[in-house]
């Protein structure tokens, strides 16, 4: 019977984007160094046929047409998807709307489930 080591270095990162006020999906740094970002880097978003609430995320090395482009501002990168949050509904002007993200090999190489936690935004 052989071991298999369940490394605390894989489990320790914890992947996390949020969607801005502006509509960008923003990453933390964690997340950008984990999915390897970069200005070549595109993502798309997929929804569960059966629950359309339960959305992923798949990183890709380079954009396609299905892809959103991966953009960067100083050492911080973003996607501009606030055309797909609208359509989906998603009130991040008055929310603050974070993804805890985790990845589903089964679904194939850079897919990751998107943990939605919402939370209104201060009025300050």
């Amino acid at each position: 019977m052989g071991l298999k080591i369940l490394s605390a270095k894989k489990f320790n990162v914890n992947l996390k984007c949020s969607i801005h006020a502006s509509g960008k999906l923003g990453f933390t740094d964690g997340t950008m160094k984990t999915l390897e970002l970069t200005e070549k880097s595109g993502v798309k978003f997929a929804q569960d046929e059966e629950d359309e609430d339960i959305l992923y995320l798949i990183n890709c090395t380079e954009t396609d047409e299905d892809a959103f482009k991966v953009n960067k501002a100083g050492n911080y990168y973003y996607v501009n998807a606030k055309s797909l949050f609208d359509n989906l509904g998603l009130d991040y002007r008055s929310n603050t709307i974070m993804f805890d993200m985790v990845e589903v090999p089964e679904e194939g190489e850079g897919v990751y489930k998107l943990f939605k936690r919402i939370k209104p935004r201060n009025k300050n």
